[in-house]
């Protein structure tokens, strides 16, 4: 069996974050990585205003890139000869790679590589080490802990440059290498087991300190040992490789936790422990601070109790605001700051703790920008907060002494790359550092207040998902052959669980329909004419007709719907209309219609006339004969018309007097239309083209070396006697030159160097702008609109023209190709080899500005039966006059919309291109581009077609591509608002009916999938679907406070002993577990359906199981079954119950519809043994109690009554059936194959896997008539097993055969299977896909992925491909996709790896090359793009399932 692996939702769970100058010298940047991935992102303004009426910031996602490989630990360092910094990215097996950002191409590029994997550092075993990067605070050089025992020290200094030929060595081998290792049991016999490594600040040479605990203890061994931690420093002599040691201190708690390095002027370090706080340093005793009751019996470390603060500073993250300030984000989410209280000495006297705002539970946190806070989390949503400091009259404690109590003084310390001073300032500086000064300023606390300003959602970690159905489903839609399904999924924990509600398509909510053969095309188009109403009062306000027109200005007023030989006008009001008489032109089919004059007119195109209207009075026409207009682009004043012969025609709108004046507001004279005719000079035929708009300030003419926004009064247009003068808003004073290109691109005078770190001597590069590599305006910024036009030739070329004068600013010579990056090619050819090689056609592009503020410039075009999409931005290099100073980036979005037909590529070529064929294609096309703004607050762009998608852009800066396939095929849309329908659209689908829709607005869009997330305010464990009832039963627990401890007194019988403790005192706390059911329609809780379970009571396993029943036809009726365990301790024997539950429907309350369904418990059966899972087989209950499996049936609906059993391995956790066959899967010992005989009412052992293993959870694979056994391991491996008896290796069938495996890099605790999707376009997966099902996983870090089974043919052919782009393709950070696919295991075992699954993920990266980079692979292997393309597109669409 051979199958393919591809996640389809990347994980979303935020493990590492940091803040550093990344994409540019000038601002900062947030970096944010989780198990694969890493995004970078910079804080924007937005237009929200904080009640101190400064403006929020908001992400915007700048980078975002799919790592293979698991990060473990992040840095960053400015390099030499660098302007911005650099990143030092950990992972696994001790691997380093350090990644820049490259302006030129807008993308992150590996500059160096390191791995440190070679036996001599593993000692013989498989240590789970983590590899800890720290970089010194100076940049002088970088360490990472190998494998616990080693450090690897990489110095930066300009002395100790790395060379190239380095950094592909490995360790060992470091002739005239600048790394070198230290081995940490050459500096103390004991130094192992390292908790933490940091550099301190303030010291000459790099200084190292590291946390360690030589000899091990824990909580329960306190009592014998404890005060086992301790800490050295070592001082690095990078030159002369030595590495004295200069400080250590021995007995410090046990509980220690991490360094936090104390920034200059204090330095020293703070450690934080679990129930204490510590301040170190070198020159001044050590300071600690007790933090609850529970250091008085565990430490004998010297701690002064903090008075009112009892806390634990277990899983706590930490970060320093300022250089006397630490903010902590504790376990549950609390939120303090700390204030470090010095004396003039910088000898720490005392802690504040200020608790300042309960937030989400962090797993990193990070300060970055002026005032913000980033909370990273794999727990819940990870936020962005603004904090402000608000001074108090807070008091510090009170300190044993009066001297001890005065105010600290302000001290000044010399920093050691500064210059040296003068001798006499030298000499007062000393003084000050000893003496302090006369005049102490007072010890000011203060608290801070904390405003969340952005989120990014998460999913992770999902600790159970299931298939469900949605709750409301348009009626359109309900009788598709396919079931509708969504995910249901346990996400987060405590106050921040979650159910997450996941689709992967959007389903549009129907408002109307109705049937209108013959349309081919519509538009949407306003009208400030406001209908007439005669019922409304005559007598009504001025005001509120005012502001009752400037809504109804917001509507839509016209549909203008397009026939092969007339068009229609109806008009949308309260109800839709059809116009008899009026100013359209309705014997002609219409090309395009629009707006212009802002939203003032109305623009109609068709074949061979323009009409411009008022409402539906015609103002104006023009005829035109000699040419039959195929296309329009609109950019509001100016048009630009196709025309069948390759021409383009220009068309401007302004308002103009009798006298040729631009018209003034109180004129009532006609508005004018001009039109002028533009013959650009080249042989090749334009056959797309597309009018653009600039407001973001991005397209910027060059004057020579800098770019220098283009200014109206210095325009000199060509055609200025033809055409009117651009019509501009006011927006407000008018800049300068220079005022505005500093404004817009920043100070362009301030040379930016950027070279490679890795190489001695590397040239110089030239010096750009600040914002070359982004987007610097801000809201308040006023930024004049600049008009363009981008047309593609039938050669291939691109280019971009001003407008009005079509003068050419940009030009790339082959669009087709899809290159990675499109330049600025200005001498390039016009034709090329066209006539030999032949090009792919392009249909359509389109250059729009998405985003709420269309300021984000992409270029869409749509080549052949492939869609591109290009990111604008800032070139780095100055570009020619008079030329823009852009470059476009291909944004990889693995979008599959090629149509399964039989027919060839159609390519265009001299030959066979002539211009009666050219003009009869170019009539006959329709735009499938539709740009949308204001669809339930979202813009973007919708992609009509064969598989339509919808590509949205919001304030985070990504774009996002969701399908909607729900109603298959859609040939046209466009946005719709009227009284019935407030920001929806429209579409006409393959059956020629026209929808009226609107978009769901509960679920999030701004994500990888549709999502909704209801928030639960507790921790889910387990989530079931009830079909008859079509409710979802969710398990859940609260942390309650436990002050009771079962004992087992003299007659062996159970007793609760309660325990106090002092007020200090953290006591434990008890999970507490309700079974809650939920209804999908508004995800209320359901009254009155809450069942609480018993304190020290855990639940196992909940699902919905089908059993045998005499009340339903079929003999099977749905029940809801729970296992549970009562944990008591290790001195307690544990104990288990199994409960059944049915949903019945009851008369609802008045008023209340939810209470029509209650919960009803039917059947309570206590067991001598915990229950640790549940499974149906045959229509009856298997059970796993202790080391036994039971069968057991529910007679009359009553009471449960076993018929088999039998003995099985340690401890059976997870059990899945498929007819009379269950795969269980145990703790330790693998997975074993039972079968239940109705016959002789026995269950059996089948076979099983003889190899230990750490079991996670287990599936089927079904592949026609193959049957495989899918399982997850603690070590991240999918494996795939097979019963196969007739394999000698076999042993007749006892033992499982493993056939394929592949690691997937996260922890996967959940899975389901699905038949794979056979409607709409077939599916050739295999002779009968319909028998085929995919099985699906969640991972604990937010990942969605499948398994397909694959036809052996395919499997073949796409295995050569993925051979191949192992070795052609570049990797982000040098990470080989091969060696993280890689079988691993703790354990030494005997069997090799098998592989045989297919990387999706490294396939797919075949949809974003170009065209001759995909000729060139497919060549390679003997086949064809177009059956490699086809090959993806069937998995594809199989999986199109939500």
């Amino acid at each position: 069996m051979y199958a393919l692996l591809r996640q389809a939702h990347p994980p979303t769970g935020v493990e590492h974050c940091l803040s550093c100058k990344f994409i540019s010298a000038d601002e900062e940047s947030l970096v944010v990585a989780g198990a694969s991935f890493l995004s970078v992102y910079r804080l924007k303004s937005s237009d929200v205003a904080t009640p101190t009426s400064e403006r929020r910031k908001k992400l915007e996602l700048v980078v975002e890139h799919q790592l293979y490989g698991s990060l473990q630990s992040i840095q960053s360092v400015r390099l030499h000869h660098n302007s911005r910094d650099s990143l030092l990215l950990g992972f696994n097996k001790a691997k380093l790679s350090i990644i820049q950002f490259d302006p030129e191409t807008h993308d992150v590029k590996t500059v160096a590589l390191r791995y440190f994997e070679e036996d001599l550092y593993q000692d013989g075993t498989q240590p789970v080490c983590i590899p800890l990067v720290r970089v010194d605070p100076e940049g002088r050089c970088a360490a990472m802990l190998v494998y616990g025992s080693r450090l690897a020290i990489m110095p930066f200094g300009r002395d100790h440059v790395l060379e190239e030929h380095e950094a592909f060595t490995p360790a060992d081998q470091k002739p005239d290498s600048s790394f070198y290792v230290i081995e940490l049991h050459k500096l103390d016999g004991q130094l192992n087991n390292v908790i933490d490594i940091q550099f301190l600040h303030g010291y000459y040479e790099p200084t190292l300190l590291i946390l360690y605990e030589p000899i091990q203890t824990w909580p329960g061994r306190v009592a014998a040992r404890q005060d086992t931690s301790a800490m050295v420093t070592i001082s690095l002599n990078l030159v002369n490789q030595v590495h004295p040691v200069i400080w250590t201190l021995s007995h410090l708690p046990f509980d220690c936790l991490q360094a936090m390095p104390v920034p200059k002027p204090i330095g020293g370090v703070v450690v934080l422990a679990t129930n204490s706080l510590l301040y170190l340093n070198q020159s001044v005793p050590p300071y600690g601070m007790s933090l609850n009751s529970i250091t008085e019996t565990s430490t004998s470390f010297s701690l002064k109790p903090q008075p009112n603060v009892c806390i634990s500073l277990d899983c706590a993250r930490a970060a320093f605001l300022s250089n006397d300030r630490l903010v902590l984000s504790l376990k549950g989410g609390e939120i303090y700051v700390v204030t470090l209280i010095v004396d003039s000495m910088r000898s720490v006297r005392s802690f504040n703790f200020d608790k300042a705002a309960g937030s989400v539970i962090t797993t990193a946190v990070c300060v970055t920008g002026d005032g913000y806070l980033f909370l990273g989390s794999r727990l819940g949503n990870s936020i962005l907060l603004k904090y402000a400091e608000k001074t108090g009259d807070l008091n510090p404690p009170a300190a044993e002494d009066d001297e001890e109590a005065q105010p600290e003084a302000k001290k000044v310390r010399l920093d050691s790359t500064s210059e040296e001073p003068s001798s006499v300032l030298l000499d007062d500086m000393d003084e000050l550092e000893v003496y302090g000064t006369e005049a102490q300023a007072g010890t000011e606390l203060a608290s801070y207040t904390f405003e969340v300003c952005d989120s990014i959602v998460n999913i992770a970690p999902v600790a159970r998902m299931v298939l469900g159905e949605p709750s409301f489903l348009s009626e359109e839609f309900s009788s598709a052959n396919q079931l509708d399904l969504e995910l249901v999924g346990c996400s987060g924990f405590g106050k921040n669980g979650a159910l997450s509600v996941l689709q992967r398509s959007i389903r549009a909510q129907v408002v109307t329909t109705f049937e209108l053969p013959g349309c081919t095309d519509m538009w949407t188009v306003r009208s400030p004419e406001r209908p007439s109403d005669k019922e409304e009062e005559e007598d009504e306000e001025e005001e509120d007709k005012k502001e009752e027109a400037s809504m109804l200005s917001a509507y839509h007023s016209f549909l203008i719907l397009s026939r092969a030989d007339s068009s229609i006008v109806l008009h949308t009001a309260q109800d839709i209309n059809e116009l008899d008489h009026s100013g359209f032109n309705t014997k002609a089919p219409t090309v395009f219609a629009g707006n212009m004059g802002g939203n003032k007119y109305i623009l109609q195109v068709c074949p061979n006339s323009i009409h411009i209207l008022e409402g539906d009075k015609r103002l104006e026409s023009l005829d035109i004969d000699d040419v039959t207009i195929v296309g329009c682009s609109l950019a509001d004043p100016y048009a630009v018309l196709l025309c069948s012969d390759g021409s383009l025609s220009l068309v401007t709108f302004q308002e103009l007097n009798e006298l040729g004046e631009p018209m003034d507001s109180a004129d009532t004279e006609p508005s004018k239309l001009q039109l002028t005719r533009h013959a650009l000079s080249s042989e090749s035929h334009v056959v797309a083209c597309s009018a653009y708009k600039d407001v973001s300030g991005l397209f910027g003419i060059s004057q020579g070396v800098q770019p220098v926004e283009m200014k109206n009064e210095t325009e000199a247009p060509a055609v200025a006697s033809a055409t009117a003068a651009t019509f501009q808003p006011i927006l407000g004073s008018r800049l300068s030159v220079d005022e505005e290109d500093d404004l817009l691109y920043g100070d362009t005078s301030a040379d930016m160097l950027f070279s490679n770190a890795v190489e001695h001597s590397l040239p110089e590069e030239p010096s750009e702008p600040a914002s070359a590599t982004q987007r610097t305006v801000e809201p308040d910024d006023i930024v004049e609109p600049t008009y363009w036009c981008a047309v593609c030739r039938e050669s291939g070329i691109l280019e971009i023209y001003r407008l009005p004068d079509f003068q050419l600013a940009f030009q790339f010579p082959d669009f087709p190709a899809g290159l990675q990056l499109l330049t600025d090619h200005p001498e390039a050819e016009q034709d090329g080899e066209v006539a030999q090689t032949g090009i792919l056609p392009v249909h359509e592009i389109l250059l729009v500005g998405l985003g709420p503020k269309s300021d984000r410039p992409y270029l869409i075009g749509r080549v052949d039966q492939d869609l591109f999409i290009y990111q604008a931005f800032r070139s780095p290099t100055p570009a020619l006059t008079d030329h823009l100073s852009i470059r476009f980036k291909k944004f990889e979005h693995q979008l599959l919309l090629r149509e399964k037909t039989g027919r060839t590529v159609t390519r265009l070529t001299d030959q066979d291109s002539g211009k009666g064929d050219r003009e009869q294609l170019m009539k006959t096309r329709l735009s499938q581009l539709r740009v949308f703004h204001d669809v339930s607050g979202y813009s973007g762009v919708f992609v009509c077609g064969h598989y339509p998608h919808w590509l949205f852009m919001t304030d985070r800066g990504a774009v996002r591509a969701h399908p909607m396939s729900i109603d298959g095929p859609i040939t046209s849309f466009a946005p719709f608002t009227n009284v019935n329908c407030t920001e929806g659209f429209l579409y006409f689908n393959k059956t020629e009916e026209l929808r009226i829709c609107v978009l769901p607005t509960h679920m999030l869009y701004d994500s990888y999938w549709p999502v909704r997330k209801v928030p639960l305010r507790a921790t889910p464990h387990s989530v079931s679907f009830h079909p008859e009832s079509k409710t979802y039963a969710v398990v859940a627990s609260q942390p309650v406070v436990n002050k009771a401890a079962p004992r087992v007194n003299n007659d062996d019988l159970e007793e609760i002993e309660i325990l106090e403790r002092d007020e200090r005192f953290i006591y434990p706390t008890l999970d507490k577990f309700s079974l809650q059911l939920y209804s999908p329609v508004n995800w209320e809780v359901i009254p009155n359906t809450r069942y609480d379970f018993h304190d020290w009571e855990r639940l196992t396993a909940l699902k919905t199981v089908r059993l045998r029943s005499q009340e339903t036809v079929s003999r099977r009726k749905g029940f809801i079954a729970l296992a549970t365990t009562f944990a008591f301790g290790e001195e307690v024997s544990a104990r288990g119950r199994i409960l059944l539950f049915d949903v019945v429907d009851v008369v609802p309350e008045p008023g209340k519809p939810l209470t029509r369904y209650k919960l009803k418990l039917l059947c309570k059966k206590d067991q001598r043994g915990p229950v640790t899972t549940l499974e149906q087989v045959d229509g009856l209950l298997l059970a796993a109690v202790g080391q036994k499996v039971y069968v057991w049936d529910f007679k009359d609906g009553k009471d449960l009554v076993g018929i088999a059993f039998i003995d099985t391995q340690l401890y059976i956790h997870t059990a899945v059936s498929l007819k009379n066959f269950v795969l269980v899967g145990d703790i330790k010992k693998s997975v074993s194959l039972l079968r239940y005989q109705e016959e002789n009412k026995s269950i059996s052992l089948i076979s099983r896997d003889i190899y230990p293993l750490e079991i996670f959870t287990a599936e089927y694979v079904v592949d026609n008539k193959q049957l495989g056994f899918l399982v997850t391991d603690t070590d991240r491996n999918l494996i795939l097993y097979h019963y196969q008896p007739e394999a000698l290796e076999s042993c007749g069938g006892q033992r499982l055969l493993r056939r394929a495996d592949i690691n997937v890099g996260s922890h996967v605790n959940a899975m389901f299977r699905t038949p794979c999707k056979t409607s709409g376009a077939a599916v050739s997966l295999g002779c009968s896909s319909d028998k085929r099902h995919i099985t699906w996983f969640a991972t604990l870090d937010g990942a969605i992925g499948f398994l397909i089974p694959m036809p052996e043919k395919t499997y073949r052919r796409l295995l050569m491909l993925q051979n191949k782009m192992l070795v052609s393709l570049p990797h982000t950070a040098g990470l080989n996709p091969k060696s993280f696919r890689m079988f691993r295991s703790r354990h030494p075992g005997l069997n090799n790896p098998h592989r045989n699954i297919l990387d999706g993920d490294l396939l797919w990266r075949y949809v974003g090359l170009g065209h001759k980079e995909r000729v060139e692979l497919a060549r390679q292997i003997g086949t064809t793009q177009g059956q490699i393309l086809q090959d993806l597109t069937d998995v594809e669409k199989a999986s199109s399932l939500f």
